[in-house]
């Protein structure tokens, strides 16, 4: 089956493994796999490097990267035959966590190679049109995105001292938020729509949620002070974020934010200008991913990983 590995080496941990590119040619030639390993040289080439890896008619495409660089890649993979794979090397690796894949690159090479994985059919997400596959947000949750995206040294306590002082420096605003069954307006600290249930290292920011039940999931938490915000980090990490009574949780497959300026909103971390309305919307089962056979993170009936492909173009 033809696989197309796109590499990222400044992606998160991909900083520090200067080795992996060479690790994975390795692997590719030791298995005989009929694949290669393509470089990425900016931000939005993993994209055109993926689209490209369609056309060609991969089966296979797999970001060897983070969040920012498993959205590039899902972003020409929607709705197409091919199959997003992950070698997740981010920070948070939000999706791969909720899906039960592979942390270790051994282990995510394996499983593309072949050893027990199945293909199956996820829902997306579109924020006035910037696909996002994980989760997007507004509020602190973008002006973290931004702190945090230009930092050197990343990692989970690094985000959560990024987190910390984002709080004390950020004000509220007051946002109107209207879903097909509900309409509020509240003064908020973030808004988050998540297709999964996280944003990544295991912090749970809508509990639950599937990326396979045609619904996002919207969390909206209003203004807490320093020690609130503690309170409710932790409770990210208990699962329990959305049993505060500071938090609002909705569902649906539409939104509509709306704000009194203009700002921005990050799409699976990476950050956005906006206007004042921003249009939520999910695309049901429209994104192929390699997924390990005893997930239960999708319940949709699935196809073996490396059953026959056929391509169809425009």
């Amino acid at each position: 089956m033809k696989t197309r590995f796109i590499f990222n080496p400044t992606s998160g941990r991909n900083r520090r493994r200067p080795w992996l590119a060479a690790a994975i040619r390795d692997f590719i030639s030791a298995r005989s796999l009929d694949a290669d390993l393509t470089t990425t040289d900016g931000p939005g080439h993993a994209t055109d490097l993926a689209r490209a890896a369609v056309h060609a008619e991969c089966a296979q495409v797999v970001a060897v990267g983070g969040d920012g660089t498993m959205n590039e890649v899902a972003q020409a993979l929607l709705h197409s035959p091919a199959a997003l794979a992950l070698v997740p090397c981010g920070s948070g690796n939000g999706l791969a966590l909720h899906l039960g894949l592979p942390l270790s690159p051994l282990g995510a090479l394996e499983l593309v190679a072949g050893a027990g994985g199945r293909v199956a059919a996820l829902d997306t997400g579109a924020a006035n049109g910037l696909p996002f596959f994980n989760a997007m947000g507004l509020g602190l949750d973008a002006d973290v995105s931004r702190r945090f995206n230009g930092l050197v040294k990343r990692g989970l306590p690094a985000y959560a001292r990024t987190a910390l002082a984002a709080v004390r420096e950020l004000h509220h605003e007051r946002v109107t938020i209207r879903s097909e069954t509900h309409h509020e307006t509240l003064d908020m600290l973030l808004v988050a729509v998540a297709n999964s249930d996280q944003y990544g290292n295991n912090a749970r920011i809508a509990p639950g949620a599937r990326v396979d039940d045609g619904l996002l999931d919207l969390v909206a938490v209003e203004p807490v002070g320093l020690f609130g915000a503690v309170a409710l980090a932790v409770r990210l990490f208990l699962g329990t974020v959305d049993q505060s009574p500071r938090v609002r949780r909705m569902r649906g497959p539409r939104f509509v934010i709306e704000r009194v300026a203009p700002g921005l909103i990050h799409t699976d971390g990476e950050t956005h200008a906006a206007g004042t309305a921003i249009e939520v919307i999910v695309h049901p089962r429209s994104l192929r991913v390699l997924i390990p056979a005893s997930s239960r993170a999708v319940a949709f009936p699935t196809v073996p990983a490396h059953a026959g492909f056929a391509l169809q173009l425009p």
